[in-house]
This record gives C-alpha cells, structure tokens and sequence, in this order.
C-alpha cells in the first residue's frame, strides 16, 4: 500500500470540503448541455455494489450519466478482465494477482470480475468508455493488441471511446488506435503530461480539478482538445468545472452530480 494514500485522501477530503461550500455562479444552459459525466468505475460503495462491475456500471448506465470509467488487466491466457488493482486483496481478500489466473478461475471464483468483451458488448454505443490501461508488462503485445482491436472493432475511436493510463509510456504499447484516442491522467506531473500531450497530438489531459489550473485548461481549448477534471463531488465544484469549461466530469458519485444537471436543465 502506499503509505502516502492516508495523508492524499485527507487532503482530497479538505479540497473537496473548500469547494463545495465556496459559492460559484450558475453555469450556462449551453455548458450545462455539453457536460459530459463519467462514472468513475460505475457507481459503487464496495459494499453493496463493486467497482469496475456490471451491477456498478448498470446503475451508472439507469441514471443517465454520459460514460464510464473502467479499468484493464490482462490474466495469464492473456484475457482482457475489468479490474483496477493487480490483485484481489482489497475487494476479495486474496492475495491471487490477475496476472497470474486464467479468465476461468476468475470466473469460477470471483464471478463479479467481468471480461473486457462482456463491457464492450453491454455497453457499447450505450455509455461512452473511458477505458484505463493499467501498468503491466505485455508479454506479446502483437497479440494483445489484435484481440484488442478485435473487441473494440464495432466501436469508433474518439466517438464511443478513449484509452486512458496513469503512465502514458502504455501509449506505446497500444498501437490498434490512432494517438488522437489516447488520454493521458496526470497526479503531481500534470504540467508535463499537458506538454506531452500536446507534442503527441492526443486527445487532451484528464487530473485533480485543484491542478488542472485556467492556464493549462486554456493551453488544450486553444488546441481544441478535451480536458477532463475529477473527482467532482458537489454543486459547487461541479459549477466551478463548467464555468471553466470543463467538458468531462469524473466522478464517484456521477449519479448525484447527472441529477444536478438534469434538475437545472428541467427547471432553469
């Protein structure tokens, strides 16, 4: 575990606390149409309903968000499963790393754990997929990459789907789509990736609302590429991102802020 993510949780909390009692004007009727929310792993409490599940992208899915965020690991067969930790410790207790169980086993044991194909052919054309490639080694990526291809071949990049990683180096990993899919996610290092998506002509950046600053913000909208700021969790902050023109909203809970902006849009 690392022994930072205490202290990166408490602070998120005080963040998040600031801003959701600082006041902010209303947005637009236009921004307002335009935002666009992503369920951050489905709409879950890891109690009820998992992460990165069909019961958690389900809910997303029946209030109305625009997209889902969901995680890729590859098992030993080399399947593509939607699950965001290497192993299943913190959801299940075990200590079995993904890499090193068959898609079978996880079915048979852990049936919560859905394949990449089951998502893509659920939801699909549905909710728009923010699919996030984990750090991992690809022991044969021509192979990776063609049932990659093969899976996401009814889907249009850009249009139904983007590629995100928290370590852009996967991007070149990845060659089935064109860089304009690529969305790097940025922590500390947002000031680099903002350069480097820029030199790569990806699609744009996604990070903290606290450290995508207006500059940076305003750097990609020049480009015309989408930027994305999580994780929203109020009234005011979700105002805050819309004003700045904001397009992707990623949040934990996406149900509540798609009600916000489903009740202003009914009743301005």
């Amino acid at each position: 575990m690392n022994p930072f993510s205490g202290i990166e949780k408490r602070f998120s909390q005080i963040v998040d606390y600031f801003f959701a009692i600082r006041p902010q004007p209303m947005p637009s009727k236009k921004r307002l149409l335009n935002c666009k929310i992503v369920s951050h792993r489905g709409e879950h409490d890891n109690i009820h309903i998992f992460e990165n599940t069909i019961a958690a992208f389900d809910r997303a899915q029946e209030q109305g968000v625009w997209g889902i965020e969901l995680d890729v690991r590859w098992t030993k067969d080399l399947e593509p499963v939607v699950f965001h930790d290497p192993d299943l410790m913190r959801l299940f207790g075990s200590d079995l790393a993904i890499r090193h169980a068959t898609q079978s086993t996880l079915r048979s044991n852990y049936p919560l754990i859905p394949s990449l194909a089951e998502v893509i052919q659920r939801y699909g054309f549905n909710l728009h997929l923010m699919v996030e490639i984990k750090a991992e080694d690809y022991p044969n990526p021509v192979r990776q990459n063609q049932i990659l291809k093969e899976l996401f071949t009814p889907l249009r990049p850009q249009e139904d789907f983007h590629i995100l990683s928290l370590t852009p180096a996967m991007f070149k990993v990845i060659d089935f789509v064109p860089p304009s899919t690529f969305l790097p996610v940025a922590r500390l290092n947002v000031s680099r990736l903002s350069k480097m998506a820029i030199l790569e002509k990806y699609r744009g950046l996604a990070g903290h609302y606290l450290l995508v600053n207006r500059v940076l913000l305003t750097r990609h909208q020049q480009r015309h590429q989408k930027v994305g700021t999580g994780y929203i969790a109020s009234r005011n902050c979700l105002f805050r991102e819309l004003n700045r023109g904001v397009e992707w909203i990623f949040s934990n809970t996406a149900g509540k802020i798609q009600a916000i902006c489903d009740s202003l849009l009914q009743n301005p």
